[in-house]
Order: C-alpha cells, then sequence, then structure tokens
C-alpha cells in the first residue's frame, strides 16, 4: 500500500513537497487553513486594480524548471516568465536615481555616470560573491547541514578553502565598506540583508552571497504576477494527483511516544505515515505538537523583521518608476537599531515599490498603476494602529519628497497588511517574515533541521527552517525534505 503523507500549509514548499512525492508513489494530502494555495504568495483584486499581496520578487527560475522536470512535466504548460533588463531603480535621498541593469555592459557606465567611480571595484565583488555562493552557498542551501554526514567529503573541502575569515567576523555591512568602497553602493549591498529579514550591521559577512541571486544571475518575471508560481504549482500538484482540503485548519498533530500518527482537523482524525509541516515551526510545536520545550527553544532566537505593506490604486503614472523601486532611508544604520534593537518605528523608512502594471497593463485601470508598498518593521509586539498611521504619513512624506510630487492625491484605493494580519493569515510567530534572523555567525546551523530529531516520520519545509526563506529557499527545502523521506 502507498504511504499516507499529511502536509499542513499549501505554501510553495508545501505544494513542492507534495509534488516531489507524489510523483514517488506516495499518496499526498494537503490541509489548507485559507481557501486558496499559495500561503504568503496571494492575490488582491479591488476596482480593477490586482496586486500580488506577498513575495514579489522572482529569482532562481532554474530551481521551478528542475522541479517540473523532476515531476516528468514540461513547465511550459504551467508558467511563462521573462528575465529583466533592469533589476531595480534605486533612489537616494539627495537625487541621485540609481538603475541597476542586469547587464554589465550597461551596469558599468551607469555606476560611472551616477557615482563618478570606477565600475571595476563593483565587478570583481560580483564575481565574488558568485565564487563564494558557488562553493559556500551549495552546501549551507543544498545540503542537510544538521547532518554529520553532510560534513564529509571533496565539496567540503573546497568550500572551506573558499573561506575567508572576514566572511565569518566582519559584518555584511563591514566587508560591503572594504570592497565596494563607495556609500551608495555600500547600502544598495546592505539591503539584501532584508532578503531573510535579518540586520546587515549584525548579520555575517558570508551572507554578502545573497546579492549574487539578483545581480548576476538576474531577476524575473512571471507572466500574470507572482500569483502564478503558486497556480503553477498547485496545478502540478493535481495533475500528480495530490488531495487539497482548503478551508481546513489542523487542530493538532497526533503522536504515539516519539513517532507522528496523524492529524486532527475539525473533521476529526486523520491518520497518516508521515508528517510534513509547512507551517512556521515554532507555531507547529507549540499549538499542534504541544511541545513547550521545543518551541520554548526557538522562541528564544531572535525574530527577523516583519513589514506593513499598503496596497494602492494610484490614478496617475509615473514614468520615472519600473517593476521594482526602492527608495533608502538617509541614515541606513539608524533604521535597522531602529527594527532591531529598540523595535520602533523609524521616521524615515527605507520604501519598496513594486508595482507590476509596468509589466502587466491588465493590473491598472488605464492611466493608473497598482502599487505595492512595504517598510520593513518589528514584530506584531511592537506595532500598533497608531503606528501604521504614523507610517503611512513617513511613507508619503519620504516619496513625496523624492518624486518631487505629493502622491497622496492620487491614492484611490488602499489595502493594508500588517505584522498581527500576518501571523494571523499564515500562523508565523509574531509575524516574522523569515522565522529567525541571522544575525549572528551560527544563525545558519541554529535555524531548524527539515528533519525532526523528537518525532520519528516528521518532517518540516518553508522559511522557518533550514534553508530560510524566500521562494527559492521554499524550493530547497522542499527537496531536501523529499530526499530525507526516501532515505
Amino acid at each position: 500500500m502507498k504511504q499516507h503523507v499529511a502536509i499542513i500549509g499549501a505554501g510553495v514548499a508545501g505544494l513542492a513537497t507534495a509534488a516531489r512525492l507524489a510523483v514517488k508513489g506516495y499518496s499526498v494530502s494537503i490541509y489548507e487553513q485559507n481557501s486558496k494555495p499559495g500561503g504568503k504568495l496571494g492575490l488582491l483584486k479591488l476596482n480593477g486594480y490586482t496586486w500580488d499581496t506577498g513575495p514579489s520578487l522572482f529569482t532562481q527560475p532554474h530551481l521551478l524548471q528542475q522541479l517540473f522536470t523532476d515531476c516528468g512535466k514540461d513547465i511550459g504548460n504551467y508558467l511563462h516568465y521573462k528575465i529583466l533588463a533592469i533589476n531595480t531603480r534605486y533612489f537616494y535621498e539627495d537625487g541621485t536615481l540609481l538603475i541597476s541593469y542586469k547587464n554589465r555592459l550597461q551596469l558599468g557606465p551607469e555606476i560611472k555616470a551616477k557615482l563618478d567611480i570606477d565600475p571595476d571595484d563593483l565587478f570583481k565583488f560580483l564575481d565574488e560573491i558568485k565564487e563564494m555562493y558557488a562553493h559556500i552557498g551549495s552546501i549551507f542551501l543544498n545540503q542537510p547541514i544538521h547532518s554529520l554526514c553532510t560534513w564529509w567529503g571533496k565539496p567540503i573541502v573546497t568550500a572551506l578553502r573558499k573561506v575567508k575569515l572576514p566572511y565569518l567576523f566582519s559584518s555584511m555591512h563591514q566587508y560591503h565598506v572594504r570592497s565596494l568602497r563607495h556609500p551608495k553602493l555600500v547600502q544598495l549591498f546592505d539591503r539584501f540583508a532584508t532578503y531573510n529579514g535579518s540586520n546587515p550591521y549584525s548579520a555575517p559577512a558570508v551572507l554578502c552571497m545573497i546579492a549574487h541571486l539578483e545581480m548576476n544571475e538576474g531577476a524575473y518575471y512571471p507572466a500574470g504576477g507572482m500569483i502564478s508560481i503558486a497556480d503553477a504549482l498547485y496545478n502540478l500538484c493535481k495533475d500528480l494527483g495530490v488531495s487539497f482540503h482548503f478551508d481546513t485548519l489542523v487542530q493538532k498533530i497526533e503522536k504515539c511516544k516519539h513517532s507522528v500518527t496523524g492529524i486532527t482537523t475539525a473533521n476529526g482524525t486523520i491518520p497518516a505515515d508521515i508528517v510534513v509541516s509547512n507551517s512556521d515551526v515554532y507555531f507547529t510545536y507549540k499549538n499542534l505538537l504541544g511541545d513547550g520545550k521545543k518551541a520554548q527553544k526557538i522562541k528564544q532566537q531572535e525574530r527577523s523583521s516583519s513589514a506593513v505593506i499598503f496596497y494602492w490604486g494610484i490614478n496617475r503614472s509615473l514614468k520615472q518608476l519600473g517593476l521594482h523601486n526602492i527608495f533608502f532611508a538617509e541614515d541606513y544604520k539608524a533604521e535597522f537599531n531602529a527594527i532591531f534593537n529598540t523595535h520602533q518605528v523609524y521616521h524615515d523608512p527605507t520604501v519598496y515599490v513594486n508595482i507590476t502594471c509596468k509589466m502587466e497593463a491588465s493590473h491598472a485601470p488605464d492611466g493608473c498603476e497598482n502599487w505595492f508598498v512595504l517598510v520593513n518593521t518589528p514584530d506584531e509586539r511592537y506595532i500598533t494602529s497608531e503606528d501604521i498611521t504614523a507610517i503611512r504619513k513617513n511613507i508619503i512624506d519620504k516619496l513625496t519628497r523624492i518624486l518631487g510630487k505629493n502622491i497622496e492625491p492620487y491614492i484611490t484605493n488602499e489595502e493594508v497588511l500588517s505584522p498581527d494580519l500576518i501571523a494571523k493569515q499564515t500562523s508565523s510567530y509574531l509575524g516574522a517574515l523569515y522565522g529567525t534572523a541571522s544575525n549572528n555567525k551560527i544563525a545558519a546551523f541554529l535555524r531548524h533541521s527539515n528533519v525532526s530529531s523528537a518525532y520519528r516520520n516528521l518532517f518540516f519545509a518553508g522559511g522557518t527552517v533550514h534553508p530560510g526563506g524566500g521562494i527559492p529557499l521554499c524550493l530547497r527545502s522542499a527537496k531536501l525534505v523529499a530526499d530525507a523521506i526516501e532515505k
């Protein structure tokens, strides 16, 4: 008989895990508290505007391609995407607009013209993080680092040879200062710490490799928006025979001594040979397993940043903006200090604006734009309704100042996603977007394993466990889980 696998959560990692197991012959069922698949990948439609509600950057599509290939399917029948010529537009307080081109033949002249420096230092750094990613990143992202077997063999020897002491004993910011020299470039690359909800002034320099994904490999856009990725994974799972149970909250993971035996929902107990949690790992231990000791151990780790997101319908079209836009805080260190140390709303936040109608005209009415506007914040413990009002004002003041236009009268539609709603909708502890932060040298090892050491036949996938948050890492966690189950 086929072994039954119960997967809790239909996020990217849950869907990818389900597909990988279904094609291997397992009987797979997914239980999702919401009415649709995708997890943080959601969709909002209002008065002719369409917004992706969650992750907005698409990198490393080869991981998706590999998933579909491994499942015997042609990704072209499920998803289409294209590479972007421009990754991101960066706006600084002094009026500088720096365009991050994918092509170095365009990026070099842009750096020279806007910053008046030779771009060679930048290109040397980009080559360095490419090599760092190829050797060190391949171990930490693609292997089960909590297994002793991983730490024997040639790949480890090669990786260790590539490790430089500054990678471990310098912060990202310190290494960027040393390598990039110009403060605007330093700030640009410090930003990549936010890709896993961390602080570049604390996170180890080895995380500089995060920038490789966008700056070297490039950013992509999926036709239809980011929700198309969730839809493609959902359709793949259905074609492979995965069973879906939406609007079904898992109340408990059943166990007998030190083995899991199934799950319980409002409809009763469902036996399972294997359980995979694609839910927040803290939530899983505390609420589903009733294991306060394990939950407390995870709770003691520093939370990643959260966010406040405004979905604005703008009744104008601003030509200077593109798909991805960053408006930098003037004092970046003070902003991160506010988020991680004093846990306060910063008066001059870095603002990210994503506008998908730049790629798909149907996402906004004619002559209008759909703005996804995000600022990083502390978790839900420190954000009140008054704070959200203040954040909105700070954003409008900043965008008005830099763009030279009062944008508030342009806002005709508005929805808000706050840390408490993120926590409620996705069971993310305190609304932290990536679970734990990576603000110390051993953070990678502290992140929870994909395999439970306490309960037999219990596995974990998703952004709060190894190797981390974001679509590429969630796809990797799914493969690690599927491989561990097979092993």
